[in-house]
């Protein structure tokens, strides 16, 4: 069943007393002990003055941005399938947006140099995450078949101006999301081109939301396991999540809840999970309330709304995925109004199809985007 929380972003659901409130200023003590402690991680290869980048504060973007760029070639360097694809026949760009909020974007590209893109893909990265790392390897393959890929990081979070990881509101993220790629589609190079959303975990539910507020915009979208619900073993109890929903009124930005080890969680090959490691960037301290809050009340408006999405999809999930529940992708499937709809399930594997799974499955999902991408791009354009 799924977490039901009643109207947790209009009204507190008990008192903060006093008494409350000293547990909760004992758990943040208790956390910086803790965190104090805690011995510091070092890469294998990383020097001083790196490791000092890596140990700075990252709540705001210019420490990310410095880390990102002591770190790029490194990251290209490591031993995955990921990074293999050769890029000498892409235009790569990235660059920093302005968006309508002020908010300062980054955000990237990569196409085809020697032809037209067949269609753009426009890309949503889950929670934490960034458009510059697995995603790069990711852009490049799909660039390579063809396709004119679009990515940015929402603000908060990668290289994008924002307190780290915090959401205030989902529906403000979302409309980010629409606003720049809205510009990238009325692009004169682009505009007679079929789009596609690419959504992964929490980009899934990004690109659902997406949907569901333009709902003849697309041409279709492409879900990698997506946060239509939290996993129940993801979620905490029923009574800390009421607690902590309350306290997210008062303390959004605080990093109080408890969370189990994503990448522990996500990752299937052990040798690919150790390399998230060098995804400087990503965020991988507690949730913050607000955040927690506002993807709980998301994937419970999206549950409601399954039978809405009516636009082509390809739907990818681990059967044995244990953070976001691969049931509801099979609900999606079974009431989304669409007629062109295609739900595949991995036997075995877990949340990350494309970075954290053994290379055979990787290709084999690869695979079947490219089938359905070609399969609906020449819908669109005839060829």
């Amino acid at each position: 069943m799924a977490l039901k929380l009643a109207k947790p972003y209009r009204c507190h659901p008990f008192p903060l007393d006093e008494e409350l409130r000293a547990k909760f200023c004992f758990l943040t003590k208790r956390k910086k002990s803790i965190e104090a402690m805690a011995p510091k991680k070092r890469l294998q290869g990383v020097d001083d003055k790196l490791q000092k980048l890596l140990d700075a504060k990252m709540d705001e973007a210019p420490a990310r941005r410095r880390a990102r760029e002591a770190f790029k070639e490194i990251q290209l360097g490591i031993d995955h399938i990921l990074f293999k694809t050769p890029s000498d026949g892409l235009k790569i760009e990235e660059s920093y947006e302005v968006n309508s909020r002020g908010l300062e974007i980054f955000c990237k590209s990569w196409l085809p140099k020697a032809s037209r893109p067949k269609a753009i893909v426009c890309y949503c990265h889950g929670y934490g995450d960034t458009c510059t790392f697995f995603f790069e390897g990711i852009a490049r393959k799909l660039a390579s078949y063809g396709y004119g890929v679009f990515a940015m990081d929402y603000p908060g979070f990668g290289l994008s101006e924002g307190l780290h990881c915090h959401i205030p509101c989902f529906d403000i993220l979302v409309d980010d999301v629409i606003e720049h790629y809205s510009k990238v589609k009325e692009n004169p190079e682009f505009h007679t081109l079929p789009s596609f959303l690419f959504g992964q975990s929490l980009g899934g539910a990004v690109a659902l939301k997406v949907h569901l507020k333009q709902p003849s915009a697309w041409n279709g979208a492409i879900l990698v396991a997506p946060m239509c619900k939290i996993a129940d073993d993801m979620v905490p109890p029923w009574a800390l999540t009421q607690i902590l929903i309350g306290v997210a009124k008062f303390l959004p930005t605080k990093k109080l809840v408890p969370q189990k080890n994503l990448a522990e969680a996500a990752f299937k090959d052990l040798k690919k999970r150790e390399m998230t490691a060098y995804n400087v960037i990503a965020y991988k301290d507690k949730p913050r309330l607000r955040t927690a809050v506002e993807m709980l009340r998301t994937t419970e408006e999206i549950e409601r709304r399954l039978e809405e999405v009516s636009l082509p999809l390809l739907i990818l999930h681990g059967e044995a995925d244990i953070v976001t529940d691969p049931s509801v992708s099979k609900a999606l499937h079974e009431k989304a109004s669409s007629s062109n709809k295609k739900l595949i399930l991995y036997m075995d594997a877990y949340h990350s199809l494309l970075e954290g799974e053994p290379d055979e499955m990787i290709v084999r999902v690869f695979g079947d985007i490219i089938s359905w991408l070609n399969e609906h791009s020449e819908k669109f354009t005839g060829s």
